[in-house]
This record gives C-alpha cells, structure tokens and sequence, in this order.
C-alpha cells in the first residue's frame, strides 16, 4: 500500500474524534476522588465496573454530538442506544437496561430522535425504563446512561494489555456510511435482529473463554484512535501494520481509520488465542484479524510494510490523559 505516512499521522492526530477526548482528564481531576471498596474500576475503561456479589454491574452514558443530531436526529436516537450498547458489550457484558435524557425545542425533531431510539430499541432488544425529558430547550439533546452485567471474573478491561500480546482488529465491514455522515460506519441498522444482538454479545462469548487480556469498541476516535486509548490507560506502545487493518472496498483509507464502527473492537491476547478469536468472530459476521503487537514502550508506531512513523509518543503525547499513574484509572477511586 502506498501512502503519505506523515500526512495520515498529522490526519488521524488532528481529527476531531481525537482531539475531543483531551478535555476527559480535566473534567477527571475536578471530581474528589471518593474511595469505594466496590468500585473495581472507573475512569479510563468503556464502563465503571461495581462489584455486585459474584458478578459485577457495568454502568455507563453517552451524548451525542450536536453535528449529528442538526444533521440526521433519528441517527442521533438510534446511535445514542447503539454507542452504550457498545460500550457495555466491550467490557466483555450483557446490556441490561437503559434510561434516557431528551432535550427538546422543536417537536418534530424530538419525533424523529425518538424514533431512532425506539428502532435501536427494537433492533437490540435492551430496553429504556425511565429518563428525564426536558420539553422547553433552546437546544436538541439526546443522552442515554446504560447499565450492564457481567461475571466479576470475566470483565474485559482497557488498562490492561500486556507488552508481547497480538492485536486484533475485529470489524464488521459489510456497511456503508449514510448520506452527510462519512465518519458513521452503519452496519446495523440494515440486518436482521438474530445477527446484531449475536454480534452484541461476541465480547460476552470470548471473554467466556478468558481468549483476551484487554479491549475496547472502535468508538468516535476510530480504530487507531480507540487503540491509543488502550494503549495509553495500560502505559503500553504498539506496533500496527496498517495493511493488516480489516477495511471494505471502495472506501478511503484515512476515512476509514477515523470512523465510528458500529461493530468494531480492538482487542489484545497472548499470540496463542489469536485465532480462536478470529475464528469467533467470523461465525458471526465480523472480519477479525491480527494488526500488530503490544510494546514495552510508550510509542504507538504504525507501518506501511516498508516505512514506520510515530503516531503517538506518550512521554509527551496525550489522548485522553488517562494514564497508569492517574487516580482511578485502572481501579477503585483511592
């Protein structure tokens, strides 16, 4: 593959899916840091993860952008149920229940937003119970808090992954962006229920198995983005051979490395499970395959076979500012 490597890193280092997360550790450090002995894990991961008995509750909440909900309000409601159910599903979980924040101003927008919900509803089968809908705004919102559950031994967690592991890429590419929404990679909206909420629980089934060490959703920072994420709250580097990348036809590759993958995870494992992984995942639509390696180092370098060139040097680089060393991440509140 022939590409320009420095205008893809100055691309992908300055695309607003990235650049949005570095107010995250800001937003962190104003909070007191409250020790409860339940809370397993917080800030850096898909979900906060509370001990609950044998098992573990998975809670999480998500926004939408304001571009999306001026540019396609039921896209808006149906990724506002989507991006949670990732999230949770990502943690290795089984999504439980919903409640939603609507804002509104003008009626029909609110209609077209809410029935983006109820078909994201219907499509996954995880339910809304409960919200707060503000009718008088100057604004249109959509907000969306999940809850999860999984098996305390079988979280899949993001500051985790281990200096030798594979990285796998695990991506749905039979789908197509919708008009005005080039970075919004839809592969659910069109199959039939069986298949996505198959493909829901395939971080469930793997981690079932305990195949992975670390994952994360491929979410709004796109695929090399959300692995900068792992890659940071673990204190990690990595090497990623971008021809690896699974990728459908047709699409251009800088766009296609920034996108939102409505099924997508990068995950990390010991060399040796790599491809039961795949194989798990192919059984259920997903092209999954090994990108690259987990280092010993704070670099991220990406490779086009014959050229390499840093993406992010976290000695000076920042995503999100959820580093090892940050109270909370990867772990209680202390």
């Amino acid at each position: 593959m022939g590409m320009d490597l420095e205008a893809l890193v100055s691309d992908l280092r300055t695309c607003p899916g990235i650049t949005r997360k570095r107010l995250i550790s800001g937003v962190i450090n104003f909070f007191p840091k409250v020790y409860q002995a339940n809370v397993l894990a917080s800030y850096g991961e898909d979900a906060a993860v509370i001990e609950f008995g044998d098992s573990v509750l998975l809670l999480a909440a998500d926004g939408i952008m304001e571009p999306l909900m001026k540019t396609n309000p039921y896209y808006a409601g149906y990724f506002s149920v989507l991006v949670n159910i990732n999230d949770i599903s990502a943690m290795g979980g089984i999504p439980l229940a919903m409640v939603d924040v609507i804002s509104m101003k003008d009626e029909r927008i609110c209609a077209q937003v809410m029935k983006g919900v109820e078909a994201a509803v219907r499509k996954f089968g995880v339910p809304v119970v409960g919200g707060h809908t503000h009718p008088d705004c100057d604004y249109h919102a959509i907000d969306v808090a999940i809850l999860g559950t999984a098996r305390k031994d079988e979280v899949i967690y993001s500051h985790t992954a281990k200096a030798g592991e594979d990285i796998i890429f695990a991506i749905d590419i039979d789908g197509f962006f919708p008009e005005n929404l080039p970075y919004a990679w839809d592969i659910t909206s069109k199959k039939n229920e069986e298949l996505v909420r198959m493909q829901m629980l395939m971080m469930n089934e793997v981690s079932k198995r305990h195949l992975v060490t670390s994952g994360k959703d491929i979410s709004n920072p796109g695929s090399l983005g959300s692995l900068g994420m792992l890659l940071e709250t673990s204190g990690k580097g990595a090497t990623v051979d971008l021809n690896a990348i699974p990728r459908p036809n047709g699409v251009d590759f800088s766009q296609w490395l920034k996108a939102y993958q409505g099924c997508g995870f990068v995950l990390t494992c010991p060399q040796s499970n790599s491809r039961e992984i795949i194989g798990m995942f192919s059984a259920a639509g997903v092209t999954g395959a090994v990108v690259g390696t987990v280092q010993d180092s704070n670099q991220f370098v990406i490779s086009d076979g014959s050229r390499e060139a840093i993406l992010f040097d976290f000695d000076r680089d920042s995503i999100t500012g959820c580093k090892p060393s940050m109270p909370g991440v990867g772990g209680p509140h202390k």
